[in-house]
């Protein structure tokens, strides 16, 4: 093995939902490593904000409109990118969303919307690339887990479910299609320092931490947030030859919050 094998020189990848945040940060450092990026958002103002994100990164990025949660919509995208760009090596299912509600005052309605965002559309979007991996002979599927792939928390039972699917779901991409050279695992990022994260982690008036902030440090045996840079290393480990061998895993990246019991009162 060689560093060359960390590279994704030649590599088409496609981010989901990467505007911003996590997926912007995971396609930057794919396009470090040599990729062309690809990604979508729900809608034009999202995708052109993306657009401008990465110019000022000096990314060259390919930006489109698409619901994942729409099979049309997502099987368009995906002749559209191998039309314009060519075949997808490399998929990130990294579009979600949260709706932090106690479950008896969730409603149905709001438990099916998370479930299709963050486990239905990675279905999708997995089921429309994998086809072109099989003829090229490789593919690289990286899902968006999260912590709740394991935990439970408080108001999270909706998202809980999905991630914890996304997982199974994970595994068994893998059991499918390991033969064809598709390899499927998982990133399941800890707290991690975003805009959507940033009130949270805000100073009071009386200068202490926020106590969700307080709540997440001493929880962490790293004992602080992570940076939206710090999955950039895991990611392009498991979009390139080096993790040819790895498959069904889910790497979390999480200061060590999973491994510790917490201190004593």
């Amino acid at each position: 093995m060689t560093m060359n094998d960390f590279r994704l020189d030649g590599k088409i990848a496609l981010v989901t939902g990467a505007s911003y945040g996590i997926g912007f940060a995971i396609a930057s450092g794919f396009a470090a490593a040599g990729a062309t990026i690809v990604f979508n958002d729900i809608n034009q103002e999202l995708v052109d904000k993306g657009l401008a994100a990465y110019k000022e990164a000096g990314i060259e990025a390919h930006g489109y409109v698409c619901d994942v949660t729409n099979e049309e919509q997502v099987n368009n995208l995906v002749a559209t990118v191998e039309k314009e760009v060519g075949v997808i090596d490399i998929l990130v299912n990294n579009a979600g969303i949260i709706k932090r509600i106690p479950m008896c005052d969730m409603t149905a309605e709001d438990f099916r919307k998370v479930i299709d965002v963050d486990l239905n559309a990675p279905f999708i979007v997995a089921k429309a690339v994998i086809p072109s991996m099989i003829k090229k002979g490789h593919g690289k599927i990286i899902n968006i887990c999260s912590m709740m792939s394991e935990l439970g928390r408080e108001t999270v039972s909706a998202y809980a479910a999905a991630k914890g699917g996304l997982k199974m779901l994970t595994r068994n991409i893998c059991s499918e299609y390991g033969e064809y050279n598709i390899q499927c695992n998982g990133i399941g990022p800890g707290y991690i320092e975003t805009p959507q994260t940033a009130p949270l982690r805000e100073r009071q008036a009386d200068g202490s931490r926020h106590p969700f902030d307080q709540f997440i440090v001493a929880k962490t045996p790293a004992a602080r947030w992570g940076k939206p840079e710090e999955l950039q290393g895991p990611a392009v480990f498991l979009a390139s030859d080096a993790s040819n061998f790895v498959n069904g895993h889910v790497l979390y990246v999480d200061g060590g919050i999973l491994a510790y019991i917490g201190k004593q009162p």
